[in-house]
């Protein structure tokens, strides 16, 4: 009864409401019908009788709706057991039943859902937030539930009707002589319908109840045209083609990755327009830049930051670029072990391995202290000292791009220290980036459980140090036994034919990088390796593959810059610059000055004057920061506010690289061994 008095008040609020235009008429309603429920504003004779007869309703329309459901059942058997229907027809009225059958239940449980919204809601406190808030994510989560319970109910007509157009053509068939061109058409349809059940994969369904899934609201964006009449053929193509833009709630976009029919082709035009437009606009860029005397790369950069969120807002895919611009990144780290041969591996390896030990400690150190200074929480210190401590590869590759590599006899080149170093920094970012759970884990344990973290941190350090063993250890396997036969064979099969070459050398990469991933190292050591063991072939070797791989690299390196300066907000800039200039050269000078110490301590005294060029490869911040600056933002390690700082710290700190390099290569190497292009 209770709920039936739910039910009339909701009836006698909502039905009056419609026809009024004057609101303050409506507001009289819904006090009066207030007055009425709590027995303020009627005798309690009529309050009776508008109770009863709003029951009344009520109970006639549910007693209705079971008469209704049992003569469904019984349509069902009658067709089950009608031998004059066939059986496409009968599986599409008896679908057509159970589909009606689910509405009726379905408009019963929203009936009674709305009774009980409406009562928890006169229960509430109208000053209480979070009962509101509680009130409406219920909500929202029943409307969501309803939303995809009418999307099946939807898909599952169109079944009906598919199976209503069968059993027609198949009535048809029947009735008439079917042609020999006819008889083949429709085998292969059905062929082809089974095609499709077999392909197809039901990831709604299998994923809807998995641990972790939500509904989500998405609004569908078509492309503007300007044409109305092409704008609406080209919505029903994309209606087809699935090749609509998707948004959530938090203003994420999403394309499409896997089509339900994977027998027609598709394409991603937003991504192809987004590729097209950076090669047309590097090309300036890049031409500026070397008409003022800078690295090409800055204008790689500026195109990015001229189609990024802060410039024209014209790259779409924007996660697409990034991922395809890893691949310069890959084949960057590549060519640089295809220049460092395992000889100058095994005459560096200690200093390599030393120095960015003995730089990410003394930074974390320094952290600490300047975090315990300015009261920050020591996993903040930890996490944006090793940010900071890391250096980037391909910028430093750049750099040493064509430069001449031979130092005095006996002593240790400082190319092949400096690479060294960073690619083990690659190899230190794997274990960041496995170490970073710990770190949200340790920022809201308390401090009984401090020594567990501390002791799984040397768990997971210990890990990494045993798949490093292992990965050197095949390295030295393939060395000795494989790299040879495979490369004579690859040579022998691309005579007159440079794409098995090509293929086999990316495989081989690709082979290297999949290992390395998945001993938890890192893939930028993988594709290093690759290029070293394959330099152990010679010289010759080591030249034909680079003018192979080289374009590809250049281009791939293109993307990669680029999606560097769609990360790159000037206005930010522009506003905070001095703070920004501050903490750049800060972060500059303190990392100069630990490399030079460092290397102080651990290069031999005949090779002490390459610190200087090594410490100013290392003075910049690599743009792997980005990616381990977006992770520790989503699992709140820093703040928007932080995450911010650092993207624009890593930025200026890379456009100062260049004028670092320049003044330590002038003061440092002979002026023979200087090239323009450093």
């Amino acid at each position: 009864m209770k709920a039936a008095g739910f039910i009339s008040l909701w009836t006698l609020v909502s039905l009056p409401c419609g026809p009024l235009a004057n609101p303050a008429e409506r507001e009289d309603v819904v006090k009066h019908a207030i007055k009425l429920h709590r027995g303020k504003g009627a005798v309690i004779t009529q309050r009776k009788q508008w109770v009863l007869e709003s029951c009344r309703k009520l109970s006639g329309l549910l007693r209705q709706k079971n008469v209704v459901l049992n003569k469904l059942k019984n349509a069902i058997r009658a067709v089950e057991k009608d031998a004059g229907l066939s059986d496409e027809e009968k599986l599409f009225q008896v679908h057509t039943f159970e589909i009606f059958q689910k509405e009726l239940n379905e408009s019963e449980n929203s009936v009674f859902q709305a009774i009980h919204g409406l009562q928890r809601a006169l229960q509430g406190d109208y000053k209480d937030v979070v009962n509101m808030k509680e009130s409406s994510r219920q909500r929202l989560e029943a409307l969501r539930e309803a939303a995809i319970k009418e999307e099946m109910e939807y898909v599952e007509l169109l079944a009906a009707e598919k199976h209503q157009v069968e059993a027609l053509k198949n009535m048809q068939h029947q009735n008439k002589s079917l042609s020999m061109l006819d008889e083949i058409l429709e085998d292969v349809r059905k062929a082809a319908d089974r095609l499709e059940e077999e392909i197809e994969e039901h990831a709604f369904d299998d994923n809807k109840s998995v641990r972790g899934v939500n509904f989500e609201a998405v609004l569908r964006v078509e492309e503007d045209e300007a044409n109305s009449k092409r704008n609406a053929s080209k919505r029903e193509v994309e209606d087809d083609l699935g090749l609509s833009m998707l948004i959530d709630s938090q203003n994420n976009q999403y394309i499409l990755t896997k089509p339900r029919d994977s027998t027609i082709p598709r394409a991603d035009h937003h991504f192809i327009k987004d590729i097209v437009t950076i090669g047309m606009l590097s090309l300036p860029c890049g031409w500026l830049c070397t008409t003022i005397g800078l690295p090409t790369m800055f204008g790689y950069i500026i195109c990015g930051v001229l189609l990024g969120p802060s410039g024209l807002n014209s790259i779409k895919s924007i996660v697409q670029v990034e991922t395809l611009g890893e691949f310069g990144v890959f084949f960057t780290l590549f060519l640089v072990g295809l220049e460092f041969s395992p000889e100058r591996l095994r005459k560096v390896w200690k200093i390599s391995l030393q120095g960015p030990c003995y730089m990410t400690v003394l930074m974390i150190a320094f952290g600490l202290l300047w975090g315990h200074l300015l009261q920050i929480r020591p996993t903040q210190s930890v996490f944006i000292s090793t940010c900071l401590s890391l250096s980037s590869t391909p910028l430093v590759s750049r750099f040493l791009a064509g430069s001449v590599r031979g130092d005095k006899e006996g002593d240790i080149d400082y190319s092949s220290v400096l690479l060294g170093m960073l690619v083990m920094q690659d190899v230190q970012l794997g274990l960041f980036i496995a170490v970073m759970p710990t770190l949200i884990q340790a920022g809201v344990s308390t401090h009984s459980s401090i020594f567990k973290e501390i002791l799984r941190i040397l768990i997971l350090i210990g890990q990494i140090l045993f798949s490093l063993a292992a990965v050197f250890l095949l390295c030295l396997v393939i060395k000795t036994y494989l790299i040879g036969p495979y490369y004579r064979k690859l040579h022998t099969e691309s005579k007159g034919n440079k794409e098995i070459l090509i293929l086999g050398i990316t495989a081989f990469t690709f082979l290297m990088l999949t290992i390395t991933e998945l001993l938890d190292v890192s893939m930028e050591l993988g594709c290093f390796l690759a290029g070293a063991l394959i330099s152990s072939q010679g010289h010759m070797v080591t030249e034909e593959i680079m003018c192979c791989i080289e374009p590809i690299r250049d281009f791939l390196a293109i993307i990669f810059f680029a999606s560097i300066g769609l990360h790159v907000f000037p206005t930010f800039v522009i506003y905070e610059l001095t703070v920004l200039l501050f903490l750049t050269l800060s972060v500059v000078i303190m990392k100069f000055v630990l490399a030079v110490l460092v290397l102080s301590l651990i290069l031999p005294k005949t090779s002490q004057y390459i610190k200087w060029i090594v410490s100013a490869g290392l003075a910049q911040v690599s743009e792997f920061s980005f990616v381990l600056g977006s992770r520790a933002r989503r699992a709140g390690i820093i703040s928007r506010e932080v995450y911010l700082l650092i993207l624009s710290v890593t930025t200026l700190s890379l456009l100062l690289a260049p004028a670092l390099w320049r003044a330590a290569i002038m003061k440092c190497v002979p002026r023979p061994e200087r090239r323009s292009s450093t």
